[in-house]
């Protein structure tokens, strides 16, 4: 017994450890996208919100995500409660020893605020839940007033805005004069353009009636006849499935500062069917894709295809902050395949990563003319893809079109996270030929990073070397590098070549960049040749994946030039991460 006891405890010391990488990545990915991984602190909410009373509603089945603060221990977790610290070891693992031991857990203790809760007795047990992946834990409930009631994703910014629409209603008494009414916002600032609206109306009716209007008079009065005509209007749209973080009052505020700018620009009064009707088109993913397109023709016939500058370093990482929001940074993951047997083999790698990320894959199969897309062959393609998928375990969706390879699949990366190809002829090294190289304008203009298998020839990731050299496109590969060290636990080598551009203090600075999110590695410093320095370093430290930037010269110069990317692309045997 005493044997099993020592088991489960060295089991639940492995688990925190495990916890305490995951805060680790998640204090890392936040400070990527600005977004907190704070918990919310009860007192400061209670308050903020004036909440007062409470309902013993007795012991529920609360669900863990809903879980957004804490009364006293707010600084020792993250948002999704893994620990921040090393101090929450002992009795960290005293609670996950005990569930390992089938004792179980009692009741935690919590505050519920609408659909929000807070933790009174229980961190610990929450974070043991949280990292044991459960959906729910039990919980006594005691339910407090509040006039204002949260989400249950609310964060700090939430806080602040309810903060301000708690004033607005105490002044206003819009909820006491209509039910119903949810006039929520996500920009905190708002309310006083409405404030300043009822004030304008307080005017206009005090005008037209020649008569004292009461503040109250003048609220609902606004509310039913400027307000909830332009609602109205916003939900038979549809305008809110084009901004799904949005609300209904935030819509107003929007549509309010479109109409008078349309109205500026073209002259004349606009309806607000018209604006309502603008605003749904210009932020529609139809619009946008347009207006891409249409760009994009554009420069291919003022410039020739293998000149075009690529997006800029970073951007793809900018739109996954902005647009995901998700904690795994390849959730979708796209494959192009020709249907040869060394697609196959990357097809592996590609449910690799999907198995690490718990992500999906998207399949493409490009065809030269469209006669060709409902054929036997590309059926076959698309059934051994599902099929593989199926045994995996993993989501995919194969689509078949037909068009130029190279920009059928940077067109189509700007819907994936990541780009998994197959190298079977790498650019040859000559000016021409390195113009005319559809791997090279993929390596350019991918919109994501670019996961290169070469001859189908997969590994298992374990050991990754990082090309280094304070680049912006270089800086991309390191942030990558952290992800995969705190989420794969890949182990790391960084390398620094020393040249007339590249310093020793570039590796110093990546050292201290993983060294504040807890990711250990080897440092190695070269001097040049780059491309030499990297495979020789490859070899020594027995890395099956390289990670670097993308080409570092602009188009014209690596045409004439070349770049060590392109020597990687013919020398490195195993998987390369390539990334801008």
């Amino acid at each position: 017994m005493t044997h099993l006891g020592d088991l489960r405890h060295e089991m639940a010391v492995r688990d925190f450890r495990r916890a305490r990488r995951e805060a680790s990545l998640q204090q890392l990915l936040a400070r990527m996208t600005g977004k907190p991984t704070d918990l919310l602190a009860y007192n400061d909410v209670s308050t903020k919100l004036k909440i007062s009373g409470g309902e013993e509603l007795g012991v529920q089945e609360i669900p863990l995500d809903a879980i957004v603060g804490s009364v006293g221990r707010y600084q020792d977790f993250t948002r999704s409660f893994m620990p921040r610290s090393d101090q929450d070891a002992e009795r960290w693992v005293r609670v996950k020893t005990a569930v390992n031991d089938m004792t179980g857990m009692s009741p935690i203790d919590v505050y519920k605020v609408g659909d929000a809760y807070f933790v009174i007795d229980g961190n610990h047990r929450v974070s043991v839940a949280r990292q044991l992946g459960s959906k729910t834990i039990s919980a006594r409930v005691m339910e407090v007033n509040s006039r204002v009631p949260l989400s249950d994703r609310a964060d700090a910014t939430e806080i602040i805005c309810k903060a301000r629409y708690l004033e607005f209603l105490e002044h206003t008494n819009l909820d006491k004069l209509f039910t119903d009414v949810d006039l929520s916002m996500t920009f905190a600032g708002n309310y006083r353009a409405l404030l300043a609206q009822i004030d304008h109306q307080r005017e206009h009716l005090l005008s037209e009636r020649g008569e004292p209007v009461t503040y109250h008079e003048a609220v609902a009065d606004w509310y039913e006849t400027i307000y909830m005509p332009i609602i109205r209007l916003i939900r038979e749209q549809g305008v809110l499935h084009n901004f799904p973080e949005r609300t209904e009052a935030d819509m107003y505020i929007l549509l309010s500062e479109r109409r008078e700018e349309l109205e500026e620009a073209l002259g004349w009064d606009v309806d607000l069917e018209t604006a309502v009707s603008d605003l749904a088109n210009l932020h529609s993913p139809a619009a946008t894709k347009q207006a891409i397109g249409i760009g994009e023709r554009l420069l291919d016939v003022l410039r020739p295809e293998g000149f075009e500058d690529g997006p800029e370093p970073g951007q793809w990482r900018r739109e996954w902050m902005s647009m995901r929001g998700s904690k795994r940074l390849f959730a979708r993951i796209l494959v192009p395949m020709r249907g040869g047997s060394e697609d196959w083999h990357m097809l592996d790698q590609a449910l690799d990563v999907a198995r690490r990320e718990k992500g999906r894959l998207l399949g493409l199969h490009v065809v030269d003319g469209e006669d060709e897309i409902e054929s036997a062959a590309a059926s076959n393609v698309k059934m051994v893809f599902d099929g593989r998928c199926e045994n995996a375990g993993v989501r995919g969706e194969m689509v078949v079109t037909s068009g130029n390879i190279s920009r059928t699949i940077i067109e189509r990366a700007a819907y994936a996270d990541l780009v998994v190809v197959n190298l079977m002829n790498p650019p040859i090294n000559r000016p021409l030929a390195r113009l005319g190289s559809g791997f090279t304008l993929l390596i350019q203009r991918s919109p994501r990073p670019l996961l290169v298998v070469p001859g189908g020839r997969g590994s298992g990731m374990k050991r990754a070397l990082v090309a280094y050299d304070g680049s912006p496109k270089a800086s991309e590969a390191l942030f990558v590098a952290a992800y995969l060290a705190l989420r794969w636990r890949t182990a790391l080598t960084v390398l620094t070549v020393q040249t007339q551009f590249t310093s020793a203090d570039a590796l110093e600075a990546a050292q201290k960049y993983l060294t504040d999110y807890d990711v250990r590695a080897e440092y190695v410093l070269r001097e040049k040749p780059i491309a030499e320095a990297v495979l020789e370093t490859a070899v020594t430290y027995n890395n099956d994946l390289l990670i670097m930037g993308g080409f570092g010269f602009r188009p014209v110069q690596h045409m004439v030039l070349g770049s060590t990317v392109d020597r990687m692309l013919h020398e490195f045997r195993y998987p390369m991460l390539i990334c801008r």
